[in-house]
């Protein structure tokens, strides 16, 4: 394989950003690459597949320690795939609630919209349910909220 690949040329082939390659490689999920005789950091196409793995598995919602463990599997071709389809099957339930919490969310709004007499903001329903968590008619729209990011991927 070649290793002619500077830290661009990594990250436009692999559709991140240069400062994902480098939070990646400082969080360990890639290894540093060699270095020029200039400290010129120098990949090659491996960089990219393992950059793009991570890329699509973020996409996906894995978080950071999940894509951890699904490389350290990838690392080790011949066993089991038991693991990573734990892993995953974990994400699909984690998926699957963050989809009812939204549901709750999308109901709560609606209810409040529709309770909004449009009428003074002194009268309106919509600022006094945000103002009072205990006028919402359910607590299950809490877990919707987004989960954080690394930095941006793409």
């Amino acid at each position: 394989m070649s290793r002619d690949l500077t830290i661009g040329r990594v990250a436009e082939a692999a559709g991140c950003k240069v400062q994902t390659v480098r939070y990646y490689e400082q969080i360990g999920l890639i290894p540093a690459p060699p270095r020029t005789s200039g400290n010129q950091r120098v990949y090659d196409e491996t960089a990219v597949h393992r950059l793009t793995f991570i890329r699509h598995a973020r996409e996906l919602g894995f978080p950071l320690q999940a894509i951890r463990d699904l490389i350290s599997l990838s690392d080790h071709p011949d066993q089991s795939c038991a693991a990573a389809d734990g892993i995953a099957k974990a994400q699909l339930g984690e998926v699957n609630r963050r989809i009812q919490s939204l549901i709750a969310l999308r109901h709560e709004l609606e209810h409040m919209i529709e309770q909004c007499k449009g009428g003074k903001i002194k009268d309106c329903r919509v600022i006094e349910v945000l103002s009072d968590h205990t006028l919402c008619e359910t607590d299950a729209h809490d877990a919707a909220a987004p989960m954080a990011q690394p930095p941006s991927a793409g």
